[in-house]
């Protein structure tokens, strides 16, 4: 537990020491990403940064469970379209279809859910067409 100000010291003398005294010990160089960049240096300012972090650290999303489903829908069209083999298109397809599914039947909070069912077979021919131009 960290010791407490004593009577007389500046709070920013005392919190200084602290620090030179941890860096001493060593204690900052065990940190997590000790020695990398920081991930969001270049990034444009979000007054909101550490809601959205920590929102992401524990699993939460920023968006209604519909509309999560329907990005989620466009990812997954996404990754058949750059899938490497058919096998695999259709695990991606057969996967987003399952959650398609699962949300129809009991419709998620939130906006309408606008999302039918892909047809694998239509989504498959598209993908061997654009495979074979």
């Amino acid at each position: 537990m960290t010791e407490r100000k004593p009577p007389g010291v500046s709070f920013e003398t005392w919190v200084e020491r602290q620090i030179r005294e941890a860096a001493e010990r060593g204690e900052f160089e065990k940190l997590p990403g000790y020695g990398k960049p920081l991930a969001s240096i270049d990034a444009p300012y979000d007054e909101l940064w550490w809601i959205r972090d920590k929102m992401h650290r524990e699993g939460f999303a920023a968006l209604p469970p519909a509309l999560a489903l329907r990005k989620e829908a466009e990812d997954a069209l996404e990754a058949v379209r750059t899938a490497p083999s058919e096998r695999q298109a259709r695990a991606v397809l057969a996967e987003i279809n399952e959650k398609i599914r699962a949300a129809l039947r009991m419709p998620p909070p939130g906006p309408p859910l606008r999302l039918t069912e892909f047809d694998v077979d239509e989504v498959l021919r598209t993908w061997r067409e654009s495979r074979t131009d």
